[in-house]
């Protein structure tokens, strides 16, 4: 896959210095790091263990993040607008329309009693100020544009009705019928089988490139993000650890691959055609965290 990133095209998202520090009755956690990136129109992955940082990451992005946690930054900055020194009302007015979140499981994102078109037809009204009849139309053209078969029948469905692949393509209509500028994809595929999986990233593909968007793809799993990414971000306890080229990423001989949490990760991994009778263990260098 071909990056549409220009070089000479100021980013869509600049984040340097990134902290989410979570302040509890036993001290600080720090889920994120000092995390620093850029995200131009390009898919761009963040891969690592769980608790690694990766979904506290979007979160902080779209000002998601809980009480009791902290959010700071030297600089997050959206389409050259500061994202810090924003209040939580213009953050809102933002989330949405101009960046999106699919959530990893639908089951827990969709409302449980208003239909998926009722849902989708309410994220289209908020953003552009839309009558029920226009909304209505345009959310039967984007369940048509996910590759929803009979969408006027889907959109009468409730959130328990439809599978778990339709489920997340729904939510992907949902997140998208706002026409964002930036997408971030919170393992959009983990809980669906191989075929649902490759659906779900063809449709992010062609959104990616026929729309120009910025997609952040979090995943756990490295053959994913090495074939479907650009560039890949390996995060451990909250720290980058190194970004690289996606295609670098299963290349034994690539320079840029280096760090040795990255190549223990795809150590661990299971291989087909060089089977192992045992996987190694994955050891971490506290050294890392320094």
């Amino acid at each position: 896959m071909q990056t549409l990133a220009n070089k000479a095209e100021a980013p869509l998202l600049d984040i340097d210095n990134l902290k989410v520090d979570f302040h509890t009755p036993t001290g600080i956690v720090q889920a994120v790091r000092g995390l620093s990136f850029t995200l131009g129109r390009e898919r761009l992955g963040i891969v690592g263990e769980s608790g690694s940082g990766k979904s506290m990451t979007g979160r902080a992005i779209l000002d998601l993040i809980p009480h009791p946690g902290v959010v700071g930054a030297d600089r997050m900055l959206f389409r050259g607008q500061d994202l810090m020194s924003m209040d939580r009302k213009a953050r809102r007015k933002l989330r949405g329309r101009h960046i999106s979140m699919v959530m990893q499981d639908p089951k827990f994102s969709l409302n449980p009693v208003q239909t998926v078109g009722s849902q989708i037809a309410e994220a289209y009204r908020i953003h552009h100020k839309a009558g029920s009849r226009e909304a209505r139309e345009r959310s039967l053209a984007m369940l048509e544009q996910v590759q929803i078969r009979e969408p006027a029948r889907v959109y009468d469905l409730y959130p328990h009705e439809v599978s778990g692949g339709m489920g997340q393509r729904v939510m992907i209509a949902m997140m998208l019928i706002a026409e964002p500028e930036i997408l971030i994809a919170d393992e959009p595929t983990s809980a669906l089988d191989v075929t649902v999986q490759l659906q779900i990233l063809k449709i992010l593909d062609d959104l990616v490139s026929q729309r120009g968007m910025g997609l952040i793809f979090i995943s756990h799993d490295l053959h994913l993000v090495q074939s479907f990414c650009d560039r890949v971000i390996v995060m451990y306890g909250g720290k980058v650890m190194e970004t690289l080229p996606a295609a670098e990423l299963a290349d034994e001989s690539a320079r840029s691959r280096r760090h040795p949490y990255t190549l223990g990760l795809l150590n661990c991994l299971p291989d087909l055609d060089r089977p192992r009778e045992k996987l190694p263990t994955l050891n971490r260098d506290p050294a890392w965290l320094a």
